[in-house]
């Protein structure tokens, strides 16, 4: 399976996202306005108060804001496999994604490189992307899917890989990394708990080790698609 990808040229990612404020009470009253309107489904759906819905507001690009994204790549080294990885990270959110903007356009840029990521063409790709216009960041080749065809988008998902035309399956990380044997990223926090440990703790680094741990779970699953061997931990770098 997927033996026709060439690792190389596949820049794996996660990002780590909260609300765009700490609490309600800290928007100005429009978008108080804008976040009733847009969380009033759910928060009938499931009984929520209003205040207390928007925790959920990292989810959205409208409302959230990227403190973290984590990219990963592999390279063969003297015979052997290497993964390398590095992470943009902060409370500047425009510089970050500057930085980002500046890696894809520097050295992934063009049609024979792809993005990869779990969930990615649902939620990472799309919020990258988001922001990046909020931002006033011009959005890099990978990114731009303004008038490609479906298959000119060089995005690859593993829970879409996973899926195998099911529309109606979604399947965690954390699930897929326990069925095939992949130590799990989940030993810390989890997405839940990223705006708790932003907003209350300020604990950055935290969320960069928890967000560099989901990138690897990405490598290792598209490998074990592969029917390939897991990369060792002798075999990562950071750069």
């Amino acid at each position: 399976m997927l033996k026709y990808l060439d690792l190389e040229n596949i820049l794996f990612l996660d990002i780590e996202t909260v609300p765009g404020e700490k609490q309600f009470d800290d928007l100005d009253d429009d978008w108080k306005g804008l976040w009733e309107a847009k969380s009033r489904y759910f928060r009938e759906k499931d009984d929520i108060e209003l205040a207390d819905s928007y925790e959920r507001a990292g989810v959205y690009a409208e409302f959230g804001k990227i403190v973290c994204i984590t990219v990963g790549y592999l390279r063969q080294s003297k015979g052997e496999r290497r993964y390398r990885t590095t992470s943009f990270y902060g409370h500047d959110e425009k510089q970050l994604l500057h930085e980002f903007a500046n890696l894809l356009n520097n050295h992934f840029h063009g049609p024979s490189y792809q993005l990869c990521a779990h969930n990615g063409k649902e939620f990472d790709f799309p919020f990258i992307a988001r922001r990046m216009l909020v931002n006033g960041i011009s959005l890099p080749f990978l990114l731009d899917t303004s008038g490609k065809k479906p298959w000119e988008v060089n995005h690859l998902d593993t829970m879409e890989m996973w899926k195998f035309g099911d529309y109606k399956n979604y399947t965690s990380i954390k699930v897929l990394t326990k069925l095939f044997g992949i130590p799990t990223p989940k030993d810390d926090i989890d997405g839940s708990d990223v705006a708790r440990v932003y907003y209350e703790e300020g604990d950055l680094d935290r969320i960069e080790i928890y967000c560099k741990k989901d990138v690897l779970a990405v490598v290792q699953l598209l490998l074990k698609y592969r029917g390939e061997e897991l990369i060792e931990e002798d075999a990562i770098q950071e750069v």
